[in-house]
């Protein structure tokens, strides 16, 4: 059995995985009755952590928050990915939150131990973080989602559309997926009766929290792909589909997470697939990067590519004239 200052500290930390342990469990992971469960629960009672319980078969133990936050305890996995995320963090499209970060990040180093310090310098100095988009999103507002995802409640908040609609979304979340230039929250519209996708730095107010929801088998089984699809493919007219003669690192520093998907396909070619309300447009796009590509998908894609290279040949086959307007025709 541990000493009781080792168990506290193992007691605390299970409240801290999860927001709510009944006292069987508890006992069951420490091993030790349920009665020690409740004398060591008096315990950290007495040292300022807020831990409520609620009566009954269904009832347990929580964490809850209290006038100051209690030390976190981490493993050492648990301690390398705070700090970097807390270091991407720092750079990253969240707006108003870099600062609190770097102060966050000073404070974890200062206690980092020593047998961290070269993975974590190691890891910090092998990751890039490429600047994100205009404007940012609220912190408040990324919180909120969260909280509700992890307590099963709906939200509510003001959300304006892609076409300038404004209005008022009541939402069960489920999950954030961030592409790394934007935030999406993945969550099923109550008015509609639908799953949804919504870019967060559209919300135009802080989602509410609401009632409680039984959650709902989710749309996919990863919803990181389920947004990709969402975005860069479902709103539009045509799914285009294209083989490029390239590697699919280089393709994908072109093409971002929100546009498209990419996907090798041997090594030196990338299948890349996306939306567009055009099909002029891709073809523009295409040409203009100077890499060979094949076109797959849709067959009308490649009809539209014929005629315009018939009318590019027939551009340059033609030789212009000193006056404008008029142009040598080829004798017979």
């Amino acid at each position: 059995m541990l000493e009781t200052s080792a168990r506290l500290l193992q007691l605390l930390s299970l409240l801290q995985l999860r927001r709510e342990w009944t006292g069987a469990a508890l006992a069951e992971r420490l091993s030790i009755t349920e009665r020690t469960v409740r004398r060591d629960i008096g315990k950290l009672r007495t040292l300022g952590y807020p831990i409520s319980a609620s009566p009954g078969i269904a009832g347990g133990y929580q964490l809850g928050a209290g006038a100051q936050l209690p030390p976190l305890l981490l493993d050492d996995d648990e301690a390398l990915a705070v700090a970097l995320g807390l270091t991407a963090v720092a750079t990253g499209p969240v707006t108003g939150i870099g600062e609190a970060s770097v102060r966050a990040l000073a404070k974890l180093e200062q206690v980092l131990p020593g047998r961290l310090r070269p993975q974590f310098s190691a890891l910090r100095q092998s990751v890039s973080t490429l600047s994100g988009p205009p404007g940012g999103v609220d912190p408040e507002i990324l919180t909120a989602f969260s909280a509700g995802i992890t307590e099963h409640r709906v939200v509510s908040f003001r959300y304006t559309a892609a076409d300038g609609g404004s209005g008022r979304r009541l939402v069960e979340p489920y999950r954030l997926v961030s592409t790394g230039r934007r935030w999406y929250a993945v969550a099923w519209d109550l008015d509609r009766a639908d799953w949804r996708t919504f870019r967060v730095d559209r919300c135009t107010s802080t989602p509410a929290q609401r009632e409680r929801f039984t959650p709902r088998p989710l749309p996919a089984r990863d919803l990181a792909v389920y947004v990709q699809e969402s975005i860069t493919r479902n709103p539009y007219r045509y799914t285009v589909v294209v083989r490029l003669a390239a590697p699919l690192a280089a393709v994908a520093e072109q093409v971002p997470p929100d546009v498209a998907s990419v996907e090798a396909d041997g090594p030196g070619h990338t299948i890349v697939r996306g939306g567009w309300d055009s099909l002029d447009l891709p073809l523009i796009t295409l040409t203009t990067w100077g890499v060979p590509f094949e076109i797959i998908d849709p067959p009308e894609m490649r009809e539209r590519a014929r005629r315009a290279a018939s009318l590019l040949q027939h551009a340059v086959e033609i030789p212009p004239t000193a006056e404008s307007g008029k142009t040598v025709r080829p004798s017979h």
